[in-house]
């Protein structure tokens, strides 16, 4: 019997040892990837950051997701490098800077690391192999063509008085953003029907550093200050801002001289950040450009699968976005735009936010 019973528990723990070991071996094979995030600072970057470990786990991954700080490229840079020393197979990366990842990059792939960038494109290294976006030059055109609606510029005599603001002059997106806007409105200002009292209509004047709502607001209040633009002063017709954040900033220096939502300018943004909902909601701006990273997501994940299983990303766009080395194939997801109108339906129904989130 003590045979018997001896020869049963060496069998079971044999058995036992075997399912460890094959529990072992599975969690051992499950790949890592890492994604780096430029700033916790913005909701956007929260939720993309969010919505993208998500799924990725939800895959069968393991996610190494940070934020380098307050868009501090040096912990950017430091991040990535770790991610790489760490075993990350592929890296999602949402760059700070697209000029400033070179070097890191080309370590990356001497460790024969895939990169993928998100939504920003890295320029200047061929160690990027794919982009994952929106059709950024569309998100352009859509507030160029709001505001030529909104103002009726096709056939209303104008002139209409128009400031310009748009992002950091080391993000890529901003020659698509501002480009794009610009080939809507370029016309109406070289007829005269725009006028930009501030003369401030190159991108480099209507740059924003780092995206900064106090930097936006700052170089409002000193076009403010300078043109005199008030409800009781110099007219003011629209602002075309390419995101949220210095949406808000411009918003904020014109509430500072006495707009309201019964006299404010055409605003546009972009993102739909819940701030920038309420403020259309209390209409006092006009739209944000929605673009749901949860699709953007779902269609990094698509990339990771197919990289990992050795095959081709899936891509939709093979000559828009060169980065200095040759053009990177893309996948571009589809923007629209929101509304005090349409939120509810585009932002609400759809799960993106809770009424709570915006109220």
């Amino acid at each position: 019997m003590k045979k018997i019973v001896s020869i049963l528990l060496v069998l079971l723990l044999a058995t036992s040892m075997i399912f460890a070991g094959g529990k072992k071996d599975a969690t051992a094979n499950v790949s890592k990837i890492g994604v780096s995030m430029p700033t916790q600072s913005l909701q956007r970057w929260n939720q993309d950051g969010a919505n993208m470990k998500a799924q990725l786990e939800a895959a069968g991954y393991k996610v190494d997701l940070q934020y380098a700080g307050d868009n501090d490229i040096p912990t950017q840079i430091s991040q990535i490098e770790n991610m790489v020393t760490g075993g990350c197979k592929v890296i999602v990366i949402a760059a700070i800077d697209g000029y400033a990842l070179t070097d890191c990059l080309e370590n990356a792939k001497a460790a024969g690391v895939t990169i993928i960038a998100y939504d920003r494109l890295i320029m200047n290294t061929d160690a990027v192999s794919y982009y994952a976006t929106f059709d950024n030059w569309k998100v352009g055109t859509i507030q160029g063509e709001y505001i030529e609606q909104a103002l009726n510029l096709k056939s209303a005599a104008g002139p209409f008085y128009m400031e310009f603001f748009t992002g950091d002059p080391g993000d890529n997106n901003i020659n698509f953003f501002f480009d794009g806007a610009m080939s809507i409105l370029t016309p109406y200002i070289e007829s005269g029907k725009i006028v930009c009292l501030s003369g401030q209509t190159a991108k480099a004047q209507a740059a924003t550093p780092g995206w900064a709502t106090d930097k936006a607001q700052e170089r409002m209040e000193n076009i403010i200050t300078s043109i005199g633009y008030a409800p009781d002063g110099k007219k003011l017709d629209a602002v075309l801002c390419s995101n949220d954040s210095t949406a808000q900033g411009v918003i904020n220096a014109l509430k500072e001289v006495g707009y309201t939502s019964a006299n404010m300018p055409v605003v546009t943004g972009q993102d739909c950040d819940k701030p920038n909902v309420k403020l259309m909601i209390a209409g006092e701006q006009s739209m944000s450009i929605f673009k749901d990273t949860r699709t953007l997501a779902s269609k990094v994940v698509e990339m990771v699968d197919a990289i990992l299983k050795g095959a081709a990303a899936p891509v939709n766009d093979r000559k828009t976005y060169d980065n200095g080395t040759g053009i990177i194939p893309s996948y571009l997801c589809e923007p629209v735009f929101g509304t005090a109108e349409n939120y509810k339906e585009l932002l609400i129904d759809s799960g993106y936010y809770t009424m709570a989130d915006i109220q």
